[in-house]
């Protein structure tokens, strides 16, 4: 059958990591949207999906002599990864007609089924030369760009989807709220194939059928809000506001209500983070009606395993890639093969952070690795509090090492100055303690420091961690986490068993500064009485725990089992 004529479920997300080479992804939220695909492709999951093109990317960093970021764009080869097709639609912003064409590119899975992805441009002729930047920036510009962009990705998605004969979607699903406009045009369609130029309550409840909401952020600040004013003039429409069941805001649109309120299932990306959002997103009035489950994240494993714990698997538990949840045989994989896979992961690591830099690493030290994005509530200053206590802990318990990588946001000046403290700091306790910062952390970046170091650390603001996949892929590798239980830890932490808990899940009425002082302390103690004296004198130990977190925390936290949570629960209930 050919693939325009099954129904499937239309993915739109602002970004997708389609290819390393391909920037069109800033971090976590594209790298997730990627993996997604690529396990549906893995199981022959009825997909496509929508996202823009990003031109530019989002951007390159580096770091000058003081440590402060700064931001270039990121070009790349269009024609190498995708096809323009010959389709056309159109949008319509502030009374402009914005051309829109579509370029394809195909996820294929380890079976060779192929979901097409959609990446729609804007760098056309015929339109203007502010128009034609839509589709160049991930994240770029104002709030009117950002609103700009979200209309060509919702509204002109769908029409570019219409255009290529994608009449009889069963399923659209938002990654967040960017592509909550989509439900604009759903309602639009409903209403003019009734016969009616405006829609309806009944129109509403068809949209609501045929939509499904993920939210990743409980960080409020993290939900787009335009003003009417301004939604009106971009969009040209006086009308969205007077229906009261959609549209409802005090003096704003709020595209994470907006999508809630056209969906028939909402998740969150973790236990916790549902039940965080079931606070935080609470219906607006009694007429608001809408609950919120959950489906923990999880990540590709072929895309995640380094070449020496595939090759690994693919000898003591074939057949993993089809599989995922195999992987819980690794309990009977020689303690000495996982080891001997690491050390080859650790040695590339070390390897790459030498020739970057000049801190002379090596592979013998216990190695901490600490790699997102770079943010106050994810603390990733939070080990280093103390230093003189952190110099005198590996007096102590022994010498290490940390990696640091991640790109702030290019308008978030509170996380530019973390990079800068703990580019100020890195070189204060040396020897005992060895820390480099790597620039620039993207895809294989991301490869190498998550299978290559000895823990993984992650130490947000809780319960401001909505789930986090980067431990998930360091357990794939054998590489225990050491973690605040926030987001997907709560979920798969065994203490000393797949790796350790920093306090406990209890929240804190302290206020941040206090909380900060609590489990920076807590840290320092897992550190200097458990963790690193089990890597140095406990190597048995430490060798069950690695095998744990491949079978315990791998073979669930994955996008396999992901999808299929999402194919039962949302895509075709």
């Amino acid at each position: 059958m050919n693939e325009i004529d099954r129904p499937a479920v239309a993915y739109f997300s602002m970004e997708i990591a389609l290819h390393p080479d391909m920037p069109t992804y800033s971090g976590g939220l594209g790298i997730l949207a990627g993996d997604m695909l690529r396990a549906a492709a893995d199981l022959g999951v009825s997909m496509i999906a929508v996202t823009l093109l990003q031109r530019q990317g989002y951007f390159v960093q580096s770091l000058d002599t003081s440590g402060w970021q700064y931001e270039s764009p990121m070009p790349w080869n269009i024609e190498q990864y995708c096809r323009e097709l010959p389709v056309r639609a159109e949008v319509t912003i502030e009374g402009r007609r914005v051309q829109l064409c579509a370029w394809k590119y195909e996820v294929t899975g380890c079976g060779g089924y192929v979901i097409p992805v959609f990446l729609l441009d804007t760098d056309l002729e015929e339109n203007s030369d502010w128009d034609r930047t839509l589709t160049n920036n991930l994240y770029g510009g104002d709030s009117h760009y950002r609103l700009c962009q979200e209309v060509v990705l919702g509204i002109g998605g769908v029409r570019v989807l219409r255009a290529l004969g994608y009449n009889d979607v069963a399923r659209f699903h938002m990654n967040e709220g960017h592509a909550a406009l989509l439900g604009l045009e759903l309602l639009d369609e409903s209403a003019k194939s009734a016969g009616r130029s405006t829609f309806n309550t009944e129109d509403v409840q068809t949209v609501r059928r045929n939509c499904i909401f993920t939210t990743h952020t409980p960080v409020p600040a993290g939900h787009d809000r335009f003003p009417i004013d301004q939604v009106q003039r971009t969009l040209g429409r006086s009308d969205l506001f007077d229906n009261h069941e959609v549209f409802c805001c005090a003096g704003e649109l709020n595209m994470t209500y907006l999508a809630l309120n056209l969906s028939h299932y909402v998740n969150g990306v973790a236990k916790k983070h549902g039940e965080v959002s079931r606070k935080m997103l609470v219906p607006r009035d009694i007429d608001h009606h809408y609950t919120i489950d959950h489906i923990t994240n999880g990540v590709h494993l072929e895309t995640w395993a380094a070449p020496s714990f595939a090759n690994l698997f693919d000898h003591f538990i074939p057949g993993w890639r089809e599989d995922n949840a195999s992987l819980r045989g690794a309990l009977s994989i020689p303690a000495a093969e996982v080891w001997k896979a690491h050390q080859a992961a650790k040695q590339k690591l070390i390897d790459e952070i030498n020739v970057r830099t000049q801190a002379s690493f090596d592979t013998k030290t216990f190695t901490l690795g600490f790699a997102r994005r770079a943010t106050a509530y994810k603390r990733a200053n939070l080990l280093l509090r103390d230093m003189i206590r952190l110099r005198s802990l590996a007096e102590q318990a022994g010498n290490l090492q940390i990696v640091f990588a991640g790109k702030a946001h290019p308008h978030d000046e509170q996380g530019k100055q973390l990079i800068q403290e703990i580019m100020r700091l890195k070189d204060t306790i040396l020897p005992e303690v060895k820390i480099v910062y790597l620039e620039n952390y993207d895809w294989d970046l991301a490869r190498f420091i998550t299978s290559g170091v000895d823990v993984w650390l992650n130490t947000p603001q809780p319960p401001l961690e909505a789930s986090g996949t980067s431990g998930m892929k360091a357990a794939l590798n054998g590489v225990p986490s050491l973690s605040i239980l926030d987001g997907w830890w709560i979920e798969g932490c065994i203490e000393d068993v797949t790796g350790w808990a920093i306090g406990d899940v209890k929240s804190s009425d302290m206020g941040e500064a206090d909380c900060s002082a609590r489990d920076a302390d807590l840290l320092y103690e897992k550190l200097r009485n458990v963790v690193i004296p089990r890597y140095y004198e406990q190597r048995d130990s430490w060798l069950r725990i690695m095998s744990h977190a491949i079978a315990l925390n791998a073979s669930y936290f994955n996008t396999q089992r992901m999808i299929q949570q999402y194919v039962l629960k949302a895509y075709y209930e």
